[in-house]
Protein backbone atom coordinates (compact mmCIF):
# COMPACT_ATOMS: atom_id res chain seq x y z
CA UNK A 1 0.00 0.00 0.00
CA UNK A 2 1.09 3.38 -0.66
CA UNK A 3 1.86 6.08 2.05
CA UNK A 4 -1.58 7.53 3.00
CA UNK A 5 -3.92 5.88 0.93
CA UNK A 6 -7.40 6.36 2.22
CA UNK A 7 -9.53 3.29 3.29
CA UNK A 8 -11.81 2.89 0.72
CA UNK A 9 -14.66 1.52 2.56
CA UNK A 10 -14.66 4.59 4.76
CA UNK A 11 -13.68 7.06 2.56
CA UNK A 12 -17.14 8.26 2.01
CA UNK A 13 -16.50 10.05 5.46
CA UNK A 14 -16.57 14.05 5.09
CA UNK A 15 -13.53 14.10 7.70
CA UNK A 16 -11.43 12.53 4.32
CA UNK A 17 -12.27 15.50 2.54
CA UNK A 18 -12.63 18.43 4.94
CA UNK A 19 -10.31 17.51 7.53
CA UNK A 20 -7.51 14.78 6.13
CA UNK A 21 -5.84 16.91 3.62
CA UNK A 22 -4.87 19.75 6.63
CA UNK A 23 -3.33 16.28 8.65
CA UNK A 24 -1.28 14.89 5.99
CA UNK A 25 0.65 18.41 5.61
CA UNK A 26 0.78 18.83 8.73
CA UNK A 27 2.27 14.85 9.15
CA UNK A 28 4.65 16.11 5.64
CA UNK A 29 6.12 18.51 7.15
CA UNK A 30 6.72 17.27 10.93
CA UNK A 31 10.07 16.48 11.29
CA UNK A 32 9.88 14.14 13.90
CA UNK A 33 9.38 10.35 13.60
CA UNK A 34 6.13 9.70 13.27
CA UNK A 35 4.30 6.63 14.42
CA UNK A 36 2.85 4.38 12.84
CA UNK A 37 4.73 4.37 9.63
CA UNK A 38 2.88 5.95 7.00
CA UNK A 39 0.89 2.44 5.12
CA UNK A 40 -0.06 1.42 8.76
CA UNK A 41 -1.94 4.72 9.58
CA UNK A 42 -5.49 3.54 8.78
CA UNK A 43 -4.65 -0.37 9.33
CA UNK A 44 -7.56 -0.41 11.49
CA UNK A 45 -10.11 1.09 8.79
CA UNK A 46 -8.58 -1.32 6.29
CA UNK A 47 -9.01 -4.28 8.12
CA UNK A 48 -12.95 -3.37 9.71
CA UNK A 49 -14.99 -2.00 7.06
CA UNK A 50 -18.02 -0.81 8.20
CA UNK A 51 -20.43 -3.37 7.22
CA UNK A 52 -18.57 -6.15 9.06
CA UNK A 53 -17.88 -3.83 12.08
CA UNK A 54 -19.73 -6.04 15.42
CA UNK A 55 -17.46 -4.38 18.65
CA UNK A 56 -15.61 -1.17 18.58
CA UNK A 57 -13.17 -0.75 20.86
CA UNK A 58 -11.81 3.06 21.81
CA UNK A 59 -7.97 3.50 22.42
CA UNK A 60 -5.80 6.96 23.13
CA UNK A 61 -3.21 7.36 20.99
CA UNK A 62 -0.89 4.59 19.12
CA UNK A 63 2.05 3.59 21.44
CA UNK A 64 4.75 5.70 21.44
CA UNK A 65 7.70 3.43 20.99
CA UNK A 66 9.11 2.93 17.76
CA UNK A 67 8.10 -0.67 16.34
CA UNK A 68 5.54 -1.29 18.65
CA UNK A 69 2.49 0.31 16.78
CA UNK A 70 0.74 -0.74 13.29
CA UNK A 71 -2.73 0.98 13.78
CA UNK A 72 -5.06 -0.91 15.45
CA UNK A 73 -5.93 0.22 19.00
CA UNK A 74 -3.52 -1.24 22.02
CA UNK A 75 -2.08 -3.95 19.22
CA UNK A 76 0.98 -4.52 18.76
CA UNK A 77 3.86 -6.08 16.18
CA UNK A 78 3.96 -9.89 16.88
CA UNK A 79 7.24 -10.22 17.75
CA UNK A 80 7.23 -6.85 20.58
CA UNK A 81 8.16 -8.08 24.37
CA UNK A 82 7.95 -7.40 27.09
CA UNK A 83 4.17 -6.32 26.05
CA UNK A 84 3.16 -2.74 26.70
CA UNK A 85 1.03 -2.67 30.04
CA UNK A 86 -2.24 -1.63 29.09
CA UNK A 87 -2.11 -4.96 26.37
CA UNK A 88 -1.12 -7.26 29.71
CA UNK A 89 -3.55 -5.82 31.41
CA UNK A 90 -6.34 -6.74 28.95
CA UNK A 91 -5.11 -10.29 28.24
CA UNK A 92 -5.13 -10.73 32.28
CA UNK A 93 -8.76 -9.91 32.02
CA UNK A 94 -9.19 -11.83 29.26
CA UNK A 95 -7.84 -15.27 31.11
CA UNK A 96 -9.90 -14.48 33.97
CA UNK A 97 -12.99 -13.89 31.83
CA UNK A 98 -12.69 -16.63 29.08
CA UNK A 99 -9.91 -18.55 30.46
CA UNK A 100 -7.89 -17.70 27.14
CA UNK A 101 -4.02 -17.13 26.61
CA UNK A 102 -2.75 -15.51 23.47
CA UNK A 103 1.02 -15.71 22.13
CA UNK A 104 1.48 -12.08 21.06
CA UNK A 105 0.64 -8.53 21.06
CA UNK A 106 -1.13 -8.62 17.59
CA UNK A 107 -4.85 -8.26 17.63
CA UNK A 108 -5.01 -8.51 13.37
CA UNK A 109 -7.20 -11.59 13.95
CA UNK A 110 -9.81 -9.30 16.40
CA UNK A 111 -9.82 -6.47 13.59
CA UNK A 112 -10.54 -9.70 10.84
CA UNK A 113 -13.84 -10.58 12.52
CA UNK A 114 -15.16 -7.23 13.16
CA UNK A 115 -13.39 -5.90 15.72
CA UNK A 116 -12.96 -2.31 15.06
CA UNK A 117 -9.95 -1.21 17.09
CA UNK A 118 -10.05 2.64 16.75
CA UNK A 119 -7.35 5.47 18.57
CA UNK A 120 -9.03 8.68 19.09
CA UNK A 121 -5.94 9.78 17.69
CA UNK A 122 -4.30 8.25 14.44
CA UNK A 123 -0.36 9.53 14.78
CA UNK A 124 1.98 10.43 17.68
CA UNK A 125 5.39 12.03 17.70
CA UNK A 126 7.80 9.02 18.64
CA UNK A 127 8.43 9.33 22.28
CA UNK A 128 6.02 11.70 22.98
CA UNK A 129 2.53 10.19 24.04
CA UNK A 130 -0.55 12.45 23.06
CA UNK A 131 1.30 14.22 21.15
CA UNK A 132 -0.86 14.87 18.54
CA UNK A 133 -3.93 14.43 20.80
CA UNK A 134 -4.83 17.84 19.33
CA UNK A 135 -3.75 17.38 15.43
CA UNK A 136 -7.58 17.47 14.56
CA UNK A 137 -8.50 13.57 14.51
CA UNK A 138 -11.45 14.17 16.25
CA UNK A 139 -13.68 14.33 13.59
CA UNK A 140 -12.70 11.11 12.53
CA UNK A 141 -13.66 9.52 15.58
CA UNK A 142 -16.95 10.72 15.56
CA UNK A 143 -18.16 10.28 12.16
CA UNK A 144 -17.32 6.47 12.60
CA UNK A 145 -19.13 6.43 15.85
CA UNK A 146 -22.31 8.01 14.34
CA UNK A 147 -21.92 5.49 11.37
CA UNK A 148 -20.97 2.52 13.54
CA UNK A 149 -24.57 3.51 15.37
CA UNK A 150 -26.54 3.10 12.28
CA UNK A 151 -26.64 -0.50 13.13
CA UNK A 152 -26.79 -2.76 16.75
CA UNK A 153 -22.95 -2.74 17.72
CA UNK A 154 -20.82 -2.94 20.87
CA UNK A 155 -18.86 -0.51 21.75
CA UNK A 156 -16.59 -0.86 24.45
CA UNK A 157 -15.01 2.37 26.32
CA UNK A 158 -12.17 2.09 28.83
CA UNK A 159 -11.51 5.15 30.68
CA UNK A 160 -12.45 8.73 30.65
CA UNK A 161 -11.18 9.93 27.21
CA UNK A 162 -13.37 6.85 25.42
CA UNK A 163 -16.55 7.36 27.80
CA UNK A 164 -16.51 11.34 26.91
CA UNK A 165 -17.21 9.90 23.32
CA UNK A 166 -20.08 8.16 24.20
CA UNK A 167 -22.32 10.99 23.00
CA UNK A 168 -21.77 10.20 19.41
CA UNK A 169 -23.26 6.78 19.81
CA UNK A 170 -26.75 7.61 18.37
CA UNK A 171 -29.74 4.94 18.94
CA UNK A 172 -30.35 2.05 21.91
CA UNK A 173 -30.22 -0.54 20.17
CA UNK A 174 -26.27 -0.95 21.47
CA UNK A 175 -24.34 -2.83 23.68
CA UNK A 176 -22.12 -0.06 25.56
CA UNK A 177 -19.42 -1.50 27.96
CA UNK A 178 -17.71 1.10 30.76
CA UNK A 179 -15.11 0.56 33.14
CA UNK A 180 -11.63 2.40 34.25
CA UNK A 181 -9.07 2.01 31.75
CA UNK A 182 -6.46 -1.33 31.43
CA UNK A 183 -3.54 0.96 32.29
CA UNK A 184 -1.39 0.42 35.35
CA UNK A 185 -2.59 3.58 36.93
CA UNK A 186 -6.19 2.40 36.94
CA UNK A 187 -6.84 -0.97 36.08
CA UNK A 188 -7.29 -1.86 39.26
CA UNK A 189 -10.53 0.74 39.91
CA UNK A 190 -12.85 -1.46 37.76
CA UNK A 191 -11.19 -2.80 34.78
CA UNK A 192 -10.31 -5.89 36.63
CA UNK A 193 -13.76 -8.14 36.70
CA UNK A 194 -15.27 -6.31 34.37
CA UNK A 195 -15.62 -9.01 31.77
CA UNK A 196 -16.13 -7.53 28.91
CA UNK A 197 -14.92 -10.21 26.37
CA UNK A 198 -17.84 -12.76 27.41
CA UNK A 199 -20.39 -9.35 28.07
CA UNK A 200 -19.89 -8.93 24.19
CA UNK A 201 -19.89 -12.49 22.90
CA UNK A 202 -23.15 -13.17 24.95
CA UNK A 203 -24.76 -9.97 23.48
CA UNK A 204 -23.65 -10.70 19.85
CA UNK A 205 -25.17 -14.43 20.54
CA UNK A 206 -28.60 -12.40 21.62
CA UNK A 207 -28.45 -10.37 18.61
CA UNK A 208 -28.35 -14.01 16.57
CA UNK A 209 -24.19 -13.13 15.18
CA UNK A 210 -21.12 -15.24 15.74
CA UNK A 211 -19.40 -14.60 18.84
CA UNK A 212 -15.63 -13.26 18.56
CA UNK A 213 -13.22 -15.86 18.91
CA UNK A 214 -10.57 -13.59 20.99
CA UNK A 215 -8.00 -16.36 21.07
CA UNK A 216 -7.16 -15.60 17.14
Amino acid sequence: MSSHTIPAAWGHLPFFTQDWPRIEAALADDPRQILPPNPDRFAALDLTAPGSTRVVILGQDPYPTPGHAHGLAFSTEPDVRPLPRSLGNIYKELEADLHITRPNGDLRGWAKQGVLLLNTALSVPAGEADGHKRLGWAPLVHQILQHCSTRPTAFILWGNTAQKLEKYIQGDTHLILKSAHPSPLSARRGFFGSRPFSNVNDWLTQQGHSPIDWSQ
